[in-house]
């Protein structure tokens, strides 16, 4: 830990690119979660990402696999990996013990989830706050924060 304390701090890109991988790692494994939740709880595999496609249109269907599932994943995928970028750049400005890393991250995960479902969802997909289930979405971005604060891991060694 000393042998990194005393090395050149990563570059800028290699940070957001680090929290790039990290973010889309986190979302997917995220999406996973809640995918199986729906499964079980007798709701489509594809129901978290068919809520966030009424962003784009509020007719979506909201069963099954269908065309706009594929944009409501792909906003996850957007999003959630610009998030983990930004926040693998931010962090890095100063020098954290990979536990407070770690917790901070799990911190940011919960804070987006408050941020994003219980402000800007409401006013932006109205059925996104309405119809998302609260539990398995917050369990969701607590596994997001604890696999983005592992970003660190997908820098370059040298």
């Amino acid at each position: 830990m000393e042998a990194a304390a005393n090395s050149a701090p990563p570059a800028p890109l290699d940070r957001l690119l680090a929290g790039l991988q990290a973010g889309m790692l986190g979302v997917l494994s995220m999406l996973v979660w809640m995918g199986v939740v729906s499964a079980l709880e007798r709701r489509s595999f594809w129901t978290p990402e068919n809520l966030f496609a009424t962003a784009f249109r509020p007719d979506a269907g909201l069963t099954g696999f269908g065309f706009s599932t594929l944009s409501g994943m792909a906003l996850y995928l957007l999003l959630y990996s610009a998030l983990g970028a930004a926040f693998a750049v931010a962090v890095t400005f100063r020098p954290l013990s990979q536990l407070r890393l770690n917790l901070l991250a799990i911190l940011f995960g919960l804070a987006w989830y408050f941020a994003s479902f219980q402000g800007l969802w409401k006013i932006t997909a109205p059925l996104v706050f309405f119809l998302q289930p609260t539990q398995s979405t917050i369990v969701g971005h607590l596994i997001y924060g604890a696999l983005l604060g592992r970003f660190h891991s997908y820098l370059p060694r040298g």
